[in-house]
């Protein structure tokens, strides 16, 4: 392989992937490292990603490559805009449906003004408790890890920024949202949040990431199609 190429990788790259359902933000830095590896012919490259997605969220998420890694912070700092589906009158440990269902309640007395009205509740600066299973840390140790052992954790209260939440449809029980937010936010305990607003209970059922600043989904490269954007690019830079 020709030494700019491998430069070219080198000296920072950017790039909006579209994370499938079910993989960890670490499985796409795998993914494409060990590809962009084995095309370039070299045994190591810099790789990281700019903002964990939560194996059952699907969208974007930032992969960083070469020296671009030292950017990492200051996009996990950019504007965040997701598409979540809500279900009211159900809750899991989780928030969403990693865990099985631990509680019901009544929901058929929630309506679209009535979600409308409590909306301004969640937008701006507000304190949100994350998730247990999450990967906020509690004396050196995961939140999740000692969630999924069966052991009590209490987490402390975040500053979190909402900037926009709209209703796309409501379907009772179920509520379509697009939310734009700052770093740290759980949109999975918005929708626990939401629900207890609402005298009810309810949790996550499914989740996109739009986009991260300018890195949208509609630019962003599937795992599939990855081995061709590599491909492509070596292509453009030999030509």
């Amino acid at each position: 392989m020709q030494e700019s190429v491998i430069e070219y990788f080198r000296a920072g790259r950017i790039l909006a992937i579209d994370k499938p359902l079910k993989w960890t933000s670490f499985d796409v830095v795998n993914k494409c490292r060990w590809m962009l590896c084995k095309t370039l012919g070299i045994k190591k490259l810099k790789v990281g990603h700019a903002g964990t997605l939560d194996p059952l969220a699907s969208g974007v998420v930032v992969l960083c490559i070469g020296k671009s890694t030292k950017d990492i912070e200051k996009i996990q700092l950019q504007k965040k805009v997701y598409r979540a589906t809500i279900k009211f009158g159900e809750t899991t440990p989780s928030f969403d449906l990693e865990s099985e269902v631990d509680n019901t309640y009544p929901w058929e007395h929630i309506s679209r003004k009535s979600i409308e009205d409590v909306l301004p509740r969640f937008i701006g600066s507000i304190k949100q408790i994350p998730p247990i299973f999450s990967a906020c840390k509690i004396e050196g140790k995961r939140a999740y890890e000692l969630a999924r052992k069966g052991k009590e954790v209490e987490l402390e209260p975040k500053q979190i920024e909402i900037y926009d939440i709209s209703v796309l449809g409501f379907n009772p029980p179920y509520l379509s949202l697009e939310i734009s937010c700052g770093k740290g936010t759980y949109i999975r305990s918005l929708a626990r949040d939401l629900g207890t607003a609402l005298d009810s209970g309810a949790h996550l059922t499914e989740l996109a990431r739009l986009s991260v600043g300018e890195y949208t989904l509609d630019n962003a490269i599937k795992i599939e199609e990855f081995s061709n954007y590599i491909e492509n690019t070596i292509k453009n830079i030999q030509q």
